[in-house]
């Protein structure tokens, strides 16, 4: 039996699969990845791997005259969900998910930087999303979208109503980091995007203690949730 196969599409070289690669690889994928900045790129058929996953990125899906690539890619993950093919979106990869979907994505009032639970809605208590209710995980966007029609939303948090979402078992979108918190590239993006933190009310000392303090826990509750996810994929 040929083994399956998982592509990740990274929109920055400091926005990985972190935490999820465990238990994606103990599914038995083969996991792959490629660069939005790979010429191969284009080309790329997008309905082929048996599991996509598009991790996050400080571009918004409205910069298309910045990023190109965005329109590309978006054209051909509306193909792939089209066919139900199944596919996680993080945090902008949500974003895009929702944008593919016809809903409008856009610069939200405020941003949301730092370590906090979501509220998983009762609905989806008995599904994945059950690993992390309570659980502090990361957040780090600013951008928020509107629900795309014929899906389900699973959580909110008290900054932005939107999220996390599903349409039926194969395709999930979140708009938070729980792949995030013992992974190195996190200092990369406080380095990159000091702003953020203070633009949302916090600062760098307090955040690196809440990720040494939450990050492990947050890992493992999302790890619990993709595993989940995985198992229960048609």
């Amino acid at each position: 039996m040929p083994q399956k196969s998982a592509l990740i599409i990274r929109h920055v070289p400091h926005e990985g699969v972190a935490g999820y690669r465990q238990p994606i690889e103990d599914h038995g994928y083969l996991v792959d990845r490629i660069d939005v900045t790979d010429p191969a790129f284009s080309s790329l058929d997008l309905c082929e791997p048996d599991l996509l996953i598009m991790m996050g990125g400080p571009m918004g899906i409205y910069e298309q005259d910045v990023h190109p690539w965005i329109s590309c890619q978006m054209r051909r993950l509306a193909r792939r969900l089209e066919a139900d093919r199944p596919t996680l979106g993080v945090c902008f990869g949500a974003q895009m998910i929702a944008a593919a979907m016809g809903a409008h994505v856009y610069a939200g009032p405020a941003k949301e930087v730092g370590f906090h639970a979501v509220t998983v809605r009762d609905t989806a208590l008995e599904g994945p999303l059950r690993h992390i209710s309570g659980v502090p995980v990361l957040h780090w966007h600013g951008d928020t979208f509107t629900l795309p029609e014929n899906v389900e939303l699973l959580a909110s948090s008290h900054v932005y109503e939107h999220q996390a979402f599903r349409r039926g078992s194969n395709i999930l979108a979140l708009q938070f980091h729980a792949e995030m918190g013992m992974d190195p590239r996190f200092d990369a993006w406080i380095e990159q995007w000091p702003g953020a933190v203070i633009e949302a009310g916090g600062d760098e000392a307090s955040l690196r203690r809440a990720h040494e303090e939450l990050g492990p826990g947050a890992v493992a509750a999302g790890r619990a949730m993709i595993d989940e996810w995985l198992l229960g994929l048609n």
